[in-house]
């Protein structure tokens, strides 16, 4: 990766996404703007797991929402890096709200309500950190070089 502010952050296609197969879609936005994908699974979130993730969240109203959603089927987690990753990322995905989110990002092209709005992004470096520590282990990581990467 070339000079500037390299940067991991957590994507998590939600499972609307992969229900509607939306996920080849999703992950070339992400690779197409520069994006590396250092790791990725596909697993099926327990409710222990969706609690902790949410954390931040528990006690306000839409908290039952997310965690329903989130563990209702599969889930495909990404490790992504690049420069300024987490704000880039945070760019592509759009806003929360589908119907505010912006014309060319996911959720404003695809998306179809606020808690089924196929994916989360972390919202910050110290989430990121946090958010990929619950879904990967440093050994899962895999270190290359993508063509063309003096460009990003």
């Amino acid at each position: 990766m070339a000079e500037g502010n390299v940067e991991r952050t957590l994507v998590l296609v939600k499972p609307d996404g992969v229900r509607r197969g939306l996920v080849g879609e999703i992950v070339g936005r992400l690779e197409r703007k520069g994006l590396k994908l250092l790791a990725a699974k596909t697993l099926r979130i327990t409710p222990e797991l969706a609690q902790r993730h949410y954390a931040e969240h528990q006690g306000k109203p839409f908290y039952p929402s997310l965690i329903q959603h989130i563990t209702s089927g599969p889930v495909l987690a990404l490790a992504v890096e690049g420069r300024s990753a987490v704000p880039v990322t945070r760019l592509i995905t759009g806003a929360t709200n589908p119907q505010t989110a912006a014309p060319g990002t996911v959720r404003g092209d695809l998306a179809l309500g606020i808690t089924p709005n196929l994916v989360h992004a972390s919202d910050s470096l110290e989430s990121a950190a946090r958010e990929l520590a619950l879904y990967f282990t440093p050994e899962e990581y895999l270190a290359y070089s993508r063509v063309g990467e003096e460009y990003f």
